[in-house]
């Protein structure tokens, strides 16, 4: 059985890591897009970028000083078993962002937002957000810590309910619209991480862009041929907009272009989009039934269902 303080302390070292230390896959791309680069304000903004992320990792400060939502990806087996059970899980992830705010790895962002009063430890209805799905080893559990920046959030979150005569023309145009209207002034911190959710309800499509957007390594492809085709058209039509790192002129506007597609009702045709911002938060923990913890940049294998190339 899995000890609930192990998973809090693991769940607070995962959201620590993720705060100060670059994904693996995310500083790849990055120095990619420095030597494709030749505007010298959009090579200077990456190697700031890279060059603050370097100092977090040492213990100089955080990637990014916005830490924005606390978010927590859990995926439990068939076999495992939780100390207090699940539900015990979101207690241990308010004790984990609670003390990740309070030694400043977590900016206190969360305000009410009727009243706009902060509490000060980022917790509150809804906050922090915990996802729990029951697939993967049948008796560890694996969660990936994610403080998604406000500015991604707020400029690259968009949702249209198309009409199905709209087909592939409708979708490849809001998406670029889409990421012309975040990118532009460097609103979502480019080069952004693109999730599209395409299909299902308004609020699985919405889901399903937030989960491609954090939950994919980069340079995966859908396992679908013609959704995999469409994410590489939508990610060179990026390279082609004129926008480039932060909003300067240049081709890297998106590093990655991820696009998950559910059924849905033959009336509708509903996409969603939002972005994940350059320095690609996330940090992986994975804790086996006797309570070992290991911890990890790289996500590969979190969604099976992808296929890298």
């Amino acid at each position: 059985m899995i000890k609930i303080k192990t998973i809090e302390e693991a769940m607070y070292k995962a959201m620590r890591m993720a705060a100060t230390k670059l994904p693996p896959d995310v500083e790849s791309k990055l120095n990619e897009a420095v030597a494709e680069e030749t505007n010298p304000l959009a090579k200077q903004h990456l190697q700031v970028s890279l060059e603050n992320a370097r100092l977090a990792g040492e213990g100089n400060g955080l990637v990014c000083g916005d830490t924005g939502f606390p978010l927590y990806f859990i995926k439990a087996g068939t076999q495992t078993a939780i100390e207090g059970g699940f539900g015990a899980l979101w207690k241990a992830a308010e004790n984990a962002t609670a003390r990740c705010t309070a030694e400043a790895f977590l900016r206190p962002t969360m305000v009410d937002p009727l009243t706009r009063d902060n509490p000060g430890d980022n917790i509150g209805p809804g906050m922090p957000k915990v996802e729990l799905s029951f697939t993967g080893q049948p008796d560890g559990i694996e969660i990936i810590c994610a403080p998604k920046g406000g500015g991604s959030e707020i400029f690259g979150t968009f949702y249209r309910m198309l009409f199905p005569s709209d087909g592939k023309v409708g979708i490849k145009k809001f998406i670029i619209d889409s990421i012309k209207d975040s990118c532009y002034a460097g609103k979502i911190c480019p080069p952004a991480i693109v999730g599209v959710g395409i299909g299902g309800t308004a609020d699985l499509c919405m889901k399903m862009a937030k989960e491609a957007a954090l939950l994919r390594p980069l340079g995966s492809r859908n396992k679908n041929k013609e959704t995999a085709d469409l994410e590489i058209e939508l990610l060179q039509a990026s390279r082609e907009l004129g926008l480039g790192p932060m909003g300067s002129q240049g081709i890297n506007c998106v590093m990655g272009m991820h696009i998950e597609t559910a059924v849905t009702h033959t009336a509708a045709l509903p996409v969603a989009v939002n972005a994940q911002c350059l320095v690609g938060r996330r940090w992986k923990t994975t804790i086996s039934n006797n309570n070992e913890v290991a911890y990890e940049g790289s996500i590969d294998g979190w969604k099976q269902e992808v296929n890298h190339v």
